[in-house]
């Protein structure tokens, strides 16, 4: 039997998550001017967060991987009750309805957790391919992307219906770049790709020709979402003028903390990049960019590193989602994409999302020292 032994946690990855609490903290408390009076404690609760996450990585690191991986359809199973049970007992706010509320607590997103189950269950699934078919045939490796669509279809059509679509665009992403480095014939990401492009081109055909006949089809909620996409080019709105308006303005050192010479909504989430670079101008901007690098980079120097395949497919999965995000985040801010609601990694306000990203890290850590972790 094996028992746990003295744990060594990896510091240049623990470091930067460190000093992203840090920086997440500093800059929601500064950013109080521009937030609601309600919203004045925000700050305090996401070091509760925080603690709450490095308990759950913890747990994570304790219970470890591999225990992990065979709970992976267990977990999912968990993932889509929780998906479904939004329609009969989640809270709307801003007419999507993503949060189950918790008194005391706050609010809860699944779908947040629902990414990190995607990434383990797709992760355990082409393992197993890969071991049960070390030489796929092309229907062998046909029939198992049917399964892994059916998988990632269930919760992206009940994360749309909430309506997220920022979220379900994660889930697209963490599958095909797992699907990507697991060796399957290339032949099918040109079948996607092609799929999807002809699907983006009559959707947007409808929508430009005919509004009225797209709303029909399918619903005034998309129509909404497409139009709010198509629009980001025009850098047009209230939130990223005064975006622009507020980092523009900062110049190399930045206002100062806690000085916010410009409101605009979603500080803490959405835009908390623009609040920070209005606090710490250019330089600071940069450092924050230098250190999501550097920690982007650990990640994958880890995936290069790890000879277990399953554990590569992890680590990749984890890393698309954050550089997705982070790109998205930012260059939102900056009117270079569209504004979608997707919030940047370990920085913005949340539970759900932090905690999701904590659990993460835990089996990130478990993957870096689990030479280390047991003794017989």
């Amino acid at each position: 039997m094996k028992n746990i032994s003295k744990y060594k946690i990896d510091k240049t990855i623990l470091l930067p998550i460190i000093i992203f609490a840090i920086i997440s903290i500093i800059t929601l408390y500064g950013a109080n001017s521009i937030l609601p009076s309600y919203m004045n404690d925000l700050y305090s609760k996401q070091i509760i967060w925080y603690i709450a996450g490095f308990i759950l990585a913890y747990m994570v690191m304790t219970i470890g991987n591999t225990h992990i991986y065979r709970l992976s359809w267990f977990l999912y199973v968990i993932g889509i009750l929780s998906l479904i049970g939004l329609f009969f007992f989640g809270t709307t706010i801003n007419e999507a309805t993503c949060w189950y509320e918790i008194k005391g607590l706050g609010t809860i997103q699944p779908s947040e957790f629902m990414k990190i189950i995607l990434i383990i269950t797709i992760a355990s699934m082409i393992s197993k391919f890969n071991e049960d078919f070390p030489n796929p045939s092309i229907r062998e490796e046909f029939y198992f992307l049917l399964k892994v669509v059916l998988v990632v279809l269930v919760p992206s059509v009940l994360t749309f219906m909430q309506p997220d679509t920022g979220v379900v665009l994660i889930y697209l992403l963490i599958t095909t770049i797992m699907l990507f480095i697991s060796g399957i014939r290339y032949r099918w990401f040109a079948i996607l790709f092609g799929i999807c492009g002809i699907f983006i081109f009559l959707v947007l055909g409808i929508y430009f020709i005919n509004e009225d006949l797209f709303i029909k089809i399918f619903g005034t909620s998309f129509f909404l979402r497409v139009d709010r996409i198509l629009d980001w080019s025009n850098q047009s709105g209230y939130q990223l003028e005064n975006s622009l308006s507020s980092i523009g303005s900062a110049g190399l050192f930045g206002h100062g903390w806690n000085k916010n010479p410009i409101y605009f909504p979603e500080a803490q989430t959405d835009f908390i990049f623009a609040v920070f670079a209005s606090h710490f101008g250019f330089i600071g901007s940069v450092v924050l960019l230098g250190l999501i690098t550097f920690f982007d980079i650990k990640l994958i120097m880890l995936a290069v590193k790890t000879n277990k395949l399953v554990n590569k497919y992890i680590i990749a999965g984890v890393t698309g989602m954050l550089i997705y995000q982070q790109i998205q985040n930012i260059g939102m801010t900056f009117g270079l994409l569209p504004i979608t609601g997707i919030t940047l990694p370990f920085i913005s306000y949340g539970g759900s999302s932090l905690l999701s990203y904590m659990i993460a890290m835990g089996l990130i850590f478990n993957i870096s020292n689990e030479n280390m972790r047991y003794t017989n």
